[in-house]
Formats: C-alpha cells, structure tokens, sequence
C-alpha cells in the first residue's frame, strides 16, 4: 500500500520505518521537512516527506500521529484537507492529552463519554477511523516482542473491513492478539488505557510495558 502519516514527531518516525519494512510506500506529512532528513535517510528509497495534503493525498492507508494539544490534531487534519480522507481507513493514534504541569503526568484534554477517536471519526466522517496503536510505546508498535512475551493489541472502530486492514498490518508487525473492543465510541476506553501506561512510567521510571489480557 501508499502510507500517508499525518504527523512527523516519534510515534510517526518509528511507524513509518515499520511498514516500509513491510514493503510499502510512506510519505510523511509535516510542517517542517527539514527535522526529517536524518529519518529519510535512514528510511531509504520508499520513504518521503512533503505536505500534510501532500501525505493524505498520496496515502491508500493514513495514519494520524499527531499531538492533541492546542488544537493541534484538528488543525492537521484541516491543513491535509478533509477530501483527502474520504473512503479510506485512517489509524488514529493519537492520545487527546494536556502536558500543561511540568514534571507530572499528563491529563485528559476531554472527558467521557467523548473521546479523541470518535472526535476525529466527526471531523472526518467519510473516513473509517479505527483507534490503534495508541497505548504502547513507540518502539515496540511495529516490533512487540518484550521480554515476557507479546502483548495485545486493542482496537475500535465502526467499520469491520477497515479494522480487519489494521489487525492484519499488526499481525504482519508481529501483534499476535488484536482485541476488537467496539465501535469508535469506545475509544475512550482505549485513551484510558494510555493513561494507566503513562502513569505507571511515571510512577517507575519505566516506559518499556505493554498490556496482556489473559483468558482462562
């Protein structure tokens, strides 16, 4: 596939190299091409870096890694046009957070019952969000493989095909158990998750967990 990313921080630089290593196609949408050109080169001949409209256009597949803050996600999305969007399924990794106190843990830009994943589904509601990705580390996301083992995957969204894409490019990535939670409303949940990861790094000194749910 062509991947267009909306977002050029880490969580976009390590999901870009993941599925070029994959075998396809990534362009990286960002408001300074310049930061990226040690990520270009290390990326290779099936990386690029341009425009947010640029990667929306270019992209079959599009992820959004972008930062909440500010108005920072909805900003991008508008900068990349929202026609761009339409039709295709769209991995929404985004956690909607405030770091307005240093030294502490972030807190929730919104609050239930609305969440950052179904926000963005309204913003851009000829897309089929599915919320991913958002409750691991960056490095691990495209290699999950910890010291104990695998972790799952969490998902939601509202339409099956586009979650059935993202469970088969975390498969392909190494994710063993991707756990379809429900519909985009859900993804509150799943923001949740992500703030029990922060504050347990917070509270440790340590950013290198993940999650298993365990069956019987």
């Amino acid at each position: 596939m062509k991947i267009g990313i909306i977002g050029s921080g880490m969580v976009a630089q390590q999901l870009g190299l993941g599925f070029i290593k994959s075998g396809h196609d990534v362009k990286i949408g960002t408001r300074n091409p310049d930061k990226l050109k040690d990520w270009q080169n290390q990326a290779g001949v099936k990386a690029s870096v341009s425009s947010f409209s640029d990667a929306a256009r270019f992209g079959d597949f599009i992820v959004l890694a972008t930062l909440w803050a500010n108005d920072a996600t909805k900003n991008a999305i508008e900068m990349a046009g929202k026609g761009n969007f339409g039709g295709k399924t769209v991995m929404d990794v985004t956690n909607p957070l405030l770091f307005d106190v240093q030294g502490q843990p972030p807190r929730p830009a919104i609050g239930y019952p609305e969440s950052g994943g179904a926000l963005i589904q309204s913003w851009i509601p000829e897309a089929k969000v599915v919320k991913a990705f958002n409750i691991v580390t960056a490095y691990y996301m495209a290699n999950p493989k910890l010291e104990e083992g695998t972790p799952d995957m969490f998902i939601a969204g509202d339409h099956s095909d586009a979650k059935e894409t993202v469970r088969k490019i975390a498969a392909g990535w190494g994710w063993n158990s991707v756990i379809d939670i429900g519909g985009i409303e859900q993804s509150y949940l799943l923001e949740a998750m992500a703030l029990v990861w922060i504050r347990f790094g917070f509270l440790n000194n340590h950013w290198k967990h993940a999650f298993k749910l365990l069956r019987k």
